[in-house]
């Protein structure tokens, strides 16, 4: 018992050196409970998909455990992970677009596809409001899903997972400038996008909406 509870005692940099160095299976496991939900989030907003989310939050891990010798002490774990998870989605992303591509009849939006988020629990508020802000957080991940890959893995990691800039600059290998531009300009696309859709709108008041809103779910 003292043994197990000073594994889960381990922060993620300990236990990952434990891992590195030890091929500690339970320290791995404790890794893989503190951040499997995390990342699965994270697959599942990259890809709208959860059969694939979940194929690729297991793949991470994989990586993670076959490249424990590439993490370097003094980073931090979370960083490493982000970076693998991040990559896998987008590695996935450009095969799908490659595959449509390349089909004769390549499936549309409207194929009927189900949302998945649309499972996710709603908070406690009157049947009207609620209807309104489901209506908009539906509104807010489709035109998400449709930014470019590179303005994608920027937004995700930014508003849903809570990345400050310079974390995004070290998951995705880019200067924090490149990051914050990015940032800037998917603002403006889902600006232009959300403009046409969003519902008891003025044009005026759609012009004047504050873009730090959109991305509320």
């Amino acid at each position: 018992m003292k043994f197990l509870s000073a594994i889960f005692s381990l922060s993620d940099e300990q236990a990952m050196w434990r891992v590195q160095m030890h091929d500690d299976s339970q320290a791995f496991a404790q890794l893989v409970a503190r951040w499997e939900e995390p990342i699965k989030r994270l697959c599942i907003r990259m890809l709208n998909d959860e059969h694939k989310a979940e194929d690729m939050t297991q793949e991470a891990f994989t990586r993670i455990y076959s490249k424990r010798k590439d993490f370097q002490h003094g980073s931090k774990f979370s960083t490493f992970l982000w970076r693998i998870a991040t990559n896998l989605c987008l590695d996935e992303l450009r095969r799908i677009k490659r595959r449509r591509e390349f089909s004769v009849s390549p499936q549309t939006e409207d194929s009927g596809q189900t949302d998945i988020f649309d499972d996710l629990p709603s908070r406690e508020q009157t049947p009207d409001h609620a209807a309104a802000q489901d209506e908009h957080a539906a509104l807010v991940r489709r035109a998400v899903m449709q930014l470019p890959e590179h303005y994608r893995s920027v937004v995700v990691l930014r508003h849903y997972e809570d990345l400050k800039f310079r974390e995004i600059a070290e998951v995705l290998d880019i200067p924090e400038g490149t990051v914050k531009s990015r940032m800037s300009e998917a603002l403006t696309l889902l600006g232009h996008s959300l403009t046409k859709t969003l519902p008891d709108k003025t044009p005026e008041r759609r012009r004047g909406h504050d873009r730090r809103e959109l991305l509320v779910l």
